[in-house]
């Protein structure tokens, strides 16, 4: 490709796919002793051939290397939004048995059945901690798109064949183009012009399927990794036919077990079938994809860290430009995708970008998953059409509260999104609407619907310490404004206490110098939770 030899171009994707082994070996040591010692960093330092300074740093960072010590009985439990609100409002009971190690996590994707943890890899939920049913899902759109193959039987690897021998790759770019897919990871980036971006670049370039699903209320991706792995890879290779890459790359998040075995076992299965490889069904196109387990960091679902876990770094997030699609991986134009945004794609090539346009409303063209949580009567995913009254999401499809109290307030696109109040419910499903209205993201399109019995002051101590904890620490006005949050929403005796001059400045100050969305949207995130609850937040709204 591009007056590259095809086989020196394989061999260096090929070393690339083990770029991220400097966790993986850090998770050896911890399995095979229970912690991370110094020796050990010196052995994957010297292994991977990268410095110790930045072993040791990942090795710090993320949430599953950085405990002291794993135990035989490992919990994983969940203090996600979903989970925080099924406790009404109080912290998990820690478990103190000599053989049993316990470790918070902020979502594992059972926000439909909460509260959660994860003893080892088995899921158990609800107060009685059964294990952990599956994902109900329904479409509630003129048509199935991203749910095609689980709400309208539509197989997967049915466009790839015909494409890399047939199809320009243009052509596909034009589909994708017209059909004005946006990226649903929350940042809503037109998705052609990223592939156009990275195309134009010559040599190798790489693709990357972010399925980091972090956003605590948000259990779609993990539905379609899961129950429909096929298609997020066909929509990766599509995305990599588009793009000229050979390589593509899955991030699935640790704190998804199933869905990262089904993820691999796909890729095997797709191999055997000839879709993945080299020279596939004699196009002359190489494509194939390795899978990679996340450690536990919800920044590293932000592209630029992502790709700095890839290669065994700390998820901290990078200053950009330059974006990934002009230096990505081993400074490679790179494109990345969540999971719903890939999932996509094979029925925009199958039906036509026009076909996808008719959906949706303005720019936000198409369908979006919304992942309704256990506060709901009637939790799950549900595909819906942008421009859909969010009155119709909360009350005819969730059907309002689980056990019919006081709606008090819904928090839309996880922490980061926002909060808002039983008024706000004739707003139209857009991010733009949203943001203009209420002042709230949409995000990943998860919803956790919270009664009367959770009190202001909680859920803004539940927000600070989300914040504190999964900041990545790259700048300062978000790493230092998240701590002094916390301090001051503890240090609070009742909600009335919890607002004033000093947290006013201190928003304006993330809000306005923090270097990624993290920050400005923690910011936002508070102010919408004390516009919903200024009756508690007696002093008002900073």
């Amino acid at each position: 490709m591009d007056g590259q030899p095809r086989d020196r171009i394989m061999a260096r994707a090929n070393r690339l796919a083990g770029a991220g082994q400097a966790t993986d070996e850090l998770r050896v040591a911890i399995d095979d002793h229970a912690a991370i010692r110094r020796t050990d960093i010196r052995a994957v330092a010297a292994d991977t051939h990268l410095p110790i300074a930045a072993v040791t740093g990942s090795a710090t960072f993320y949430a599953d290397l950085a405990l002291p010590q794993r135990k035989t009985r490992h919990l994983r439990v969940c203090d996600g939004t979903a989970c925080f609100v099924a406790r009404d409002g109080a912290e998990p009971v820690p478990v103190t048995a000599e053989d049993t190690s316990t470790q918070l996590v902020y979502c594992l994707g059972f926000c439909y059945a909460a509260p959660a943890m994860l003893d080892g890899t088995v899921p158990r939920t609800g107060v009685d901690q059964r294990p952990g049913p599956p994902i109900p899902y329904s479409r509630a759109a003129p048509r199935a798109v991203t749910l095609a193959g689980l709400c309208a039987q539509e197989l997967p690897w049915q466009e790839w064949p015909e494409v890399v021998t047939r199809r320009c790759w243009d052509a596909i770019t034009s589909e994708v183009a017209r059909s004005g897919l946006r990226g649903r990871g929350g940042a809503e980036f037109p998705a052609a012009e990223k592939w156009r971006a990275a195309r134009c670049h010559p040599g190798s370039r790489y693709v990357v399927a972010n399925g980091d699903e972090g956003d605590p209320g948000s259990f779609c991706d993990r539905l379609l990794m899961e129950r429909d792995p096929h298609r997020v890879l066909e929509g990766l290779a599509l995305c990599g036919y588009a793009v000229g890459a050979h390589r593509g790359i899955v991030l699935v998040r640790s704190e998804y077990p199933a869905a990262l075995a089904a993820m691999r076992l796909a890729v095997e299965q797709a191999r055997t079938a000839g879709h993945l490889g080299q020279n596939v069904r004699d196009s002359g196109v190489d494509f194939d994809i390795d899978v990679h387990e996340g450690a536990g960091s919800y920044t590293a679902g932000e592209e630029t860290a992502l790709l700095r876990s890839l290669t065994g770094l700390r998820g901290s997030v990078q200053a950009r430009p330059p974006y990934p699609t002009d230096c990505g991986i081993a400074g490679r134009p790179t494109v990345v995708h969540n999971v719903e945004t890939l999932a996509a794609i094979p029925w925009i090539v199958r039906h036509g970008g026009d076909a996808y346009a008719e959906m949706g409303r303005n720019t936000e063209t198409g369908t979006k998953l919304v992942s309704l949580s256990a506060g709901f009567a009637a939790p799950g995913v549900y595909e819906v059409e942008f421009g859909v009254p969010l009155r119709d999401i909360v009350e005819k499809l969730g059907g309002g509260t689980c056990d019919g109290r006081p709606l008090r307030a819904v928090q839309v696109g996880g922490p980061l999104g926002g909060f808002l109040g039983p008024d706000d419910l004739d707003i139209a499903f857009t991010d733009a609407e949203l943001a203009a209205r209420a002042g709230v993201s949409l995000g990943h399109g998860g919803m956790v619907a919270i009664d009367d019995r959770v009190p202001a002051i909680a859920l803004l101590r539940q927000l600070w310490r989300f914040a504190a904890e999964e900041s990545c620490g790259s700048c300062a006005p978000c790493r230092v404004g998240a701590t002094r949050g916390r301090e001051l929403s503890v240090r609070a005796a009742s909600a009335q206490e919890a607002t004033g001059p000093e947290v006013s400045r201190l928003l304006d100050i993330m809000r306005t110098g923090s270097m990624c969305a993290f920050g400005t949207g923690v910011a936002g995130a508070v102010r919408s939770l004390m516009r919903v609850y200024a009756d508690e937040f007696s002093d008002g709204t900073p």
